[in-house]
């Protein structure tokens, strides 16, 4: 059930069946030569859907531009500060909790938003605290790393070890193919790739990742692969979604 396909009066329907709302969130960034630079919002989309699908979640529409700051001295990229991205979290959540809903799980495709997700979860209690909306205190928000499932950290281990790097990854661009595989890219790839390097400024980033990758090789990416992945995260986030739902 996707939010934006559905009408008031279904949305009234299905709160009478549960509180739990399901948000895709990725970024909008580089993702080396032959990543698109949708990559994290489509993977947390994809993902986000199935676990919709699986659970009978209802899933909200895709927040796809993120905290990707350090990006932003390559072509394409788009980001919003974190306080930016706070204040949009908080503002979403808070219609919708004037709606009815308590229980916000968002699947997050951008290593990059963790810490400003976590920031933005505070602030938004805070506000509806302090705006004295009803159930404010029943309201509860939850980050699902895809990327970081057990089975999705393992698998990639298994078909590309220290190849997957940590950005621009084989594992994140399979997923990609395996949603949009009219939309595969293909390019050189130097097969000595930066690594190590801490993140700075956009310029220092670019700097020591002049291609944009961080320790990745993407060319080990297949659409089968993909699929792979895909299933794995939908299967380990659907039973975290069910339990934080459940939880009190």
């Amino acid at each position: 059930m996707l939010l934006h396909l559905s009408t008031w009066p279904e949305v009234e329907a299905y709160l009478q069946q549960s509180r739990g709302l399901i948000f895709p969130i990725g970024s909008t960034e580089q993702h080396g030569p032959t990543g698109l630079i949708g990559t994290d919002a489509i993977c947390a989309e994809a993902i986000a859907r199935g676990v919709g699908e699986a659970t009978q979640a209802m899933v909200g529409p895709t927040i796809n531009v993120g905290m990707a700051l350090h990006h932003t001295a390559f072509p394409g990229t788009i980001s919003l500060r974190p306080s930016t991205l706070i204040q949009v979290v908080r503002d979403y959540v808070t219609c919708l909790v004037k709606a009815g809903f308590t229980k916000f799980y968002f699947i997050n495709g951008h290593g990059g938003n963790i810490a400003t997700l976590k920031a933005a979860f505070s602030e938004t209690y805070a506000h509806l605290e302090d705006l004295q909306i009803p159930n404010a205190q029943r309201v509860q928000c939850q980050v699902g790393n895809w990327f970081m499932c057990s089975s999705v950290y393992k698998l990639a281990k298994e078909l590309y070890g220290d190849q997957e790097g940590s950005h621009a990854t084989p594992s994140e661009v399979a997923v990609t193919q395996y949603v949009y595989p009219e939309a595969i890219k293909q390019a050189p790839l130097s097969p000595e790739v930066a690594s190590g390097h801490r993140i700075y400024s956009a310029a220092d980033f670019r700097l020591h990742y002049p291609d944009g990758r961080m320790g990745s090789n993407p060319a080990l990416a297949t659409p089968e692969h993909g699929k792979q992945f895909y299933e794995l995260a939908v299967k380990e986030l659907s039973n975290n979604y069910l339990e934080f739902l459940n939880a009190e």
